[in-house]
This record gives C-alpha cells, structure tokens and sequence, in this order.
C-alpha cells in the first residue's frame, strides 16, 4: 500500500496529500523562501474556507496532516495553534473571495519569477514555447505597497478578474498563481519558474532575442492548455518518486 492511501480521520485528504507533494517539490526544486510564502486550496463554493500551510513551517517537511483549514468568516481560525500570520490570510483570503475561479492559490519568492518582477518592464516575451505558455495570460502588479495584509489582498485581487490570466507578477515581489486544482496550479508555477528562468538567462547574453509572433504564441497558448491530463499526471510522478523515497508527506 502506498503512503498516499494511509488516510487518518481527515477532511478533504487528497487535497491534502496533494498540496503536501506541491509544497515537497517546491522545497526540492529551491523555488521556496525559508519557512515563508504559502498555498491555499478552496474546499467550498464560496472559497471562505480553504486549506493552508502552518505558519512559518518549512515547505520541505510539511504533511498533509499539518495543513490548516482557514474559515475565513471565523475569526477564531487565526487564534488556533499555527494559525498563518496576517500576511497569508489577508493575500490568499482576499483572492479567494473575490475570484471564485481561483480555487487553488500558490504565492512564492522563487528566484527567476522575482527576477522578472524586479525589471522595470516584467513581461514575459513569447521567446520560446514555456514562455507562450502564458502569452496574454500575466497580469503584472505595479503597486507594490509593503506586506500583504489585507487590504493588499483585496488590491490584488482586483487584478485577477479575467479567468484567462492566472499568472500575476507582483512587482518587486514574486509570483501569485492561481488555478483549478493543485495539479493544475503547481503546473503553471512550475513552467512560469521555467520560462522565466529562460528570459533572464536569455537576456544575460546580451544578444539579441528571438521573439515568436503574437498569432503563433496564442496558437502555441491554447494548445497547451487543451493538452490532455499533463498537470494531472505530472503530479502524479512527483508523488511516485516521493513514494518510492519513503516521504512522509502523506501523513
């Protein structure tokens, strides 16, 4: 039997089992920031209730029986032990709330992405296919305004109305992506790492880029959003090796 059908007396377990993996991979691929940044997961309609790491726990030892289920009509949620510190209510809260079409919410510091956010001008060009990945697709935050409390959030998420665009550069920031299910949104965090991390090394060599057209791009956009089950099946590898390493991140 495999760690990931050990299920305790839990709500919502593979929601657990799979932001466990998510926060796991993230850790492995140095696309985390100490024990900061956070994933939540909507598990009702409204999106006010939604699983989330423990504060200030560091992603490569979280479990999924760690993971908190935040009300956030309850203010006593943010009194329980290991409630997350106002900064991740008041970001991950405010988005869900107001983008019912975020179910799934993944916000890091990773190294290229926060490169990008640090450029006077933080679009991803269409230079090569992970970048058309998200052609028309970014949304790029210019009011960088100090720790996201929750009037940050609720900013924020003014900026996601378009169900197209689930990618947001925070400027001088980091990244915020949202999606359907924690397969799709790790997926998209991970390619976005990706293609960021292309551009900038791109640009480094000081020469001249190759950019792919705009009718292309979309083209190439939407072919691989209509690619079948690549999210699902992604993270399914990621759990398998965790598996066959003995993780115990689905506990």
């Amino acid at each position: 039997m495999s760690v990931t059908e050990m299920k305790p007396n839990m709500d919502h377990w593979q929601e657990r089992v799979d932001l466990a993996a998510a926060f796991r991979w993230t850790a492995r691929l140095d696309m985390h920031e100490s024990v900061a940044n956070h994933f939540s997961l909507a598990v009702n309609d409204s999106g006010s209730q939604f699983l989330m790491n423990p504060n200030q726990m560091h992603f490569a030892r979280i479990k999924a029986s760690d993971m908190l289920l935040i009300d956030a009509d309850d203010p006593e949620t943010y009194q329980g032990p290991n409630a997350p510190d106002p900064t991740a209510w008041g970001l991950h809260g405010g988005v869900h709330a107001a983008c019912p079409h975020a179910r799934c919410v993944m916000h890091v510091h990773s190294i290229y992405a926060t490169v990008l956010a640090c450029l006077q001008d933080s679009r991803l060009p269409p230079i090569d296919q992970n970048a058309c990945t998200f052609f028309n697709r970014i949304v790029i935050d210019e009011e960088y305004g100090g720790l996201a409390f929750e009037d940050e959030g609720e900013r924020c998420a003014k900026l996601l109305t378009d169900p197209k665009q689930k990618v947001m550069v925070m400027g001088s920031h980091g990244v915020m992506v949202i999606g359907d299910t924690v397969a799709d949104t790790f997926n998209r965090l991970y390619y976005f790492e990706r293609a960021a991390e292309t551009y900038i090394k791109a640009l480094q060599t000081g020469l001249p880029l190759r950019r792919i057209s705009d009718e292309i791009a979309e083209k190439t956009a939407r072919e691989l959003e209509e690619y079948p089950e690549q999210d699902a099946r992604h993270l399914a590898e990621l759990k398998a090796i965790l598996d066959s390493e003995g993780s115990d991140y689905a506990y």
